[in-house]
């Protein structure tokens, strides 16, 4: 039977209607399944120029970011990582910054420092030379950033050290990120197969440590027959006598007298002590004749040649030479290694004095950087800077920055780095890249395979923190000395030379002890027992 038209039609229409619901309703359900679950975004994917969507994240621009630190330039390391540096590149890709890394060599560091600090063209972050008068007046100015309310917001800065913090805080407030260094570090590094030549086992005491540097230098430890070595290089600093001066019993920079007041080292007669020994030192030719003009990085020369056998220095120093006397060809050992080494290294912490064994300390960082408010204007982009540091502390990059990437500069043998040795180049695609580390968290790295000369000095570093005799003014700011300071420890350094040189005599270091008080020191002892005195007092 066929039908009318008109109920075709009416059946037509019908189905129509159907699939149109069925659809509509697939279309709901869908809709309600795609709702926004809790925690996610609804708009999820940014719509397309062609209509689509992309549920790819939108990745930020990267924070270009610049950065003035040192280098310390030196014959296997003349100049830092190249800008195409593939550690430069895996940093960026790590942080998603675009650096621009303007470095400095350390010979000019502080003259470069202050022009740079004087223009109107500052990089956004800046290594400071130290509380020098020049970063004290800027911090106080507003020319850098308060950092310190912000350090609880990042995980990795949030553990800098509240002594250390101290130690760089400008009236109570700090503004620099530090760079933290082990707070034993400083010793002597000796060549203890001379000192077995020489008829000597052991370096306990100052008397010890005189005698084998009269040893070194007249008795031929180097067993060439020639009268060719003298006992210890030392050069332009004083740093290396400071750290003896504690031996004799001086503080380390300020000390208490039996009232309870603050006294500079150079006026106590401990202090002259240590300087009648120095002289005595350069009288016999025991140290080079130009010290006080010596390039610091000269120093390994005259040990790696075989001049000379013993350095005050940091005791990670130790590890440096080793890895000179190797390019050198040369085996190197501690005094306990077990097989034949043409090198034993030793090194001790302090050498015995009056008041017992005494090590200089760091002050915990070497050096801070600062953010400059001139190039960084908001808030905001001060965050990204402090991200971008707080990064650095991670340990992909402590162990980037500083053994450089798995495979190409270093291999992993159980679990611990490995250098590879050889391609000179691979190291200038390192070189001067850990001077941004702030090392914070500490010992946050992958450990090395260490020599046995790096396991000793880590050892001694760590025994010398029983050791070391604090500075009780070191967070305290001086007004006379921000103006005086420069005038006032040239004044003492120039005596120092002249008095060990022999330009002056004793009489000739009063007067200048004397000049020193005249021009300031006295107004500069009253204003720190003030500032000592206030300081207890808010405790």
């Amino acid at each position: 039977m066929s039908l009318k038209p008109t109920t075709r039609l009416l059946m037509v229409l019908v189905c129509i209607m159907l699939f149109a619901s069925a659809v509509l309703a697939g279309c709901s359900k869908d809709a309600v399944n795609q709702q926004p679950q809790s925690g996610e975004t609804e708009n999820k994917g940014e719509e397309t120029q062609s209509g689509g969507s992309s549920d790819e994240p939108v990745q930020e621009e990267p924070f270009k970011l610049s950065i003035m630190t040192i280098f310390y330039p030196s014959d296997k390391a003349p100049e830092p990582a190249p800008e195409d540096s593939p550690v430069i590149q895996k940093l960026e890709e790590y942080t998603n910054t675009d650096l621009e890394i303007l470095w400095t060599p350390s010979t000019n560091y502080e003259d470069k420092f202050n022009v740079t600090l004087a223009s109107n063209d500052m990089p956004m972050v800046i290594l400071a030379p130290g509380k020098t008068a020049t970063v004290i007046s800027a911090c106080r100015n507003g020319v850098f950033w308060e950092l310190g309310p912000y350090f609880e917001e990042y995980p990795n800065l949030s553990q800098f050290n509240p002594i250390v913090l101290n130690n760089i805080s400008i009236d109570g407030k700090v503004y620099g990120l530090y760079r933290a260094r082990d707070l034993g570090r400083n010793g002597i590094i000796y060549r203890h197969d001379w000192l077995q030549k020489v008829g000597m086992n052991e370096l306990k005491t100052i008397d010890d440590f005189y005698t084998m540097l009269k040893k070194f230098t007249y008795e031929d430890p180097d067993g060439d027959g020639k009268d060719d070595t003298f006992g210890m290089v030392v050069h332009q600093s004083n740093y290396q006598f400071n750290v003896s001066a504690l031996w004799f019993g001086a503080p380390n920079g300020w000390g208490e007298n039996e009232n309870g007041e603050l006294v500079p080292a150079h006026l106590t007669p401990e202090y002259f002590e240590a300087l009648k020994w120095w002289k005595k030192l350069y009288d016999e030719k025991l140290i080079n004749e130009d010290f006080a003009a010596l390039d610091p990085e000269k120093r390994y020369d005259f040990i790696i040649n075989e001049q000379a056998g013993a350095e005050i220095q940091v005791c990670d120093d130790a590890g440096r030479l080793e890895s000179r006397f190797k390019d050198a060809g040369k085996s190197v050992g501690t005094p306990n290694t077990a097989e034949d080494v043409d090198v034993r290294l030793g090194i001790v912490g302090a050498v015995e004095g009056p008041k017992g064994l005494r090590a200089l300390p760091t002050s915990g960082y070497n050096l801070f950087y600062l953010v400059s408010k001139q190039s960084v204007k908001t808030e905001d982009e001060l965050k990204r800077v402090l991200k971008f540091f707080d990064q650095l502390g991670d340990r992909e990059m402590q162990d980037l920055l500083d053994r450089g990437i798995e495979g190409v500069h270093y291999e992993l043998v159980d679990g611990k780095v490995k250098p590879i040795e050889g391609d000179q180049r691979l190291g200038a695609q390192l070189s001067g890249l850990n001077q941004l580390l702030l090392f914070v968290p500490r010992n946050n790295q992958t450990p090395r395979v260490d020599t046995e000369v790096r396991e000793l000095q880590t050892k001694v570093i760590a025994e010398n923190e029983k050791i070391v005799v604090g500075n009780p003014a070191e967070p305290l700011i001086s007004e006379v000395y921000s103006q005086k300071g420069p005038q006032l420890d040239q004044i003492i350094e120039d005596a120092r030379v002249q008095f060990i040189v022999g330009q002056i005599d004793e009489q000739g270091w009063k007067d200048a002890i004397e000049q020193w008080r005249k021009l300031g020191g006295d107004d500069y002892i009253k204003e720190i027992n003030d500032l000592y005195k206030k300081a207890k007092a808010n405790q």
